[in-house]
């Protein structure tokens, strides 16, 4: 039976795609983004998140736990992961929720009740299913046997993607497959691996073949100050669409936020958290006007 590691499924998403979404975000990415806002996506494996803030001390997470991996401290419940075995029994019985367990091995059978569920809304709004992540492409086997399914029922089918895979899988991937949205992070090869721990060089060849699929592509570009908002940055971005085949005319800019310093401090990382700028409204309009005079529409949010 083929399962695939799931960390969160979000009802009602309208901004991964067209109309009312289910959006499923798999856990494991082959990118590291310095300013990555999810960072509990990264990992390929079952993590566990402690939120000190709703902990009330009830201690029946220390009393359930088998290998007495637990302790409190003035500063909450501390794990000493060298015997946590991740089975998730303090996260069963805390009455808070102050532990949470990422990442669950779903069945494809349970993963299509889940979006069953949700058809009316997809029959009412145009909308439909987006496979997010971390990288959905990571789950290759399993992400395109949901596709398929999704297909067979006439669901609208998104693909969230780094495009940071292997040809085959990305063209598979493409035969059962609406739309695609794609990140461009940086168009030089040596910043793009400084920032996310890969070069772009795979990236950018497959969107280039993908594009001669004629398959609808929306490139979604994260706006980091110092890291890609410089005009020659955006300059050689819009020469890259406009160098693809097909209507690539419309892109999305997603200016970025902080909101992951919080996240790693509850999934236990000790290490200070790297702090991004977004540019300013009148840099973005620069940046918008930028991509106008290379026949671009670029668009705030989406």
């Amino acid at each position: 039976m083929t399962t695939g590691l799931i960390f969160d499924i979000k009802k009602f998403a309208i901004n991964d795609g067209p109309g009312i979404r289910l959006t499923v975000f798999f856990k494991g990415c082959n990118l590291a983004c310095k300013w990555c806002h999810n960072p509990e996506s990264i990992s390929p494996k079952v993590q566990k998140m402690y939120n000190a803030k709703k902990c009330i001390g009830a201690v029946k997470c220390i009393e359930n736990c088998p290998n007495d991996a637990l302790k409190m401290t003035s500063e909450g419940i501390v794990t000493d992961y060298n015997i946590c075995n991740l089975c998730g029994k303090c996260a069963e019985v805390c009455p808070t929720k102050a532990f949470e367990m990422l990442g669950s091995e779903i069945p494809i059978s349970e993963l299509m009740k889940k979006i069953d569920n949700e058809a009316i809304f997809f029959d009412q709004s145009g909308g439909g299913v987006t496979f997010s992540g971390g990288e959905p492409l990571m789950h290759a086997d399993y992400l395109i046997e949901a596709l398929k399914e999704c297909g067979k029922r006439m669901y609208h089918r998104v693909v969230d993607t780094t495009a940071f895979a292997k040809l085959e899988t990305v063209l598979e991937v493409a035969k059962h497959t609406e739309l695609f949205l794609i990140d461009l992070k940086v168009m030089d090869s040596a910043k793009h691996k400084e920032f996310t721990a890969v070069g772009n060089e795979k990236i950018l060849s497959n969107i280039m073949e993908l594009a001669k699929t004629n398959c609808e592509i929306i490139f979604r570009i994260p706006l980091i100050k110092g890291v890609n908002t410089s005009e020659e940055n955006i300059r050689e971005t819009a020469i890259f669409i406009n160098s693809l085949e097909g209507n690539r005319k419309a892109i999305n800019l997603l200016p970025c936020h902080n909101i992951a310093e919080n996240k790693h401090m509850k999934l236990g990382n000790l290490t200070k958290s790297n702090v991004f700028e977004a540019p300013s409204n009148i840099e973005t309009e620069k940046i918008i006007s930028i991509f106008e005079n290379f026949g671009i529409t670029a668009t705030v949010g989406g």
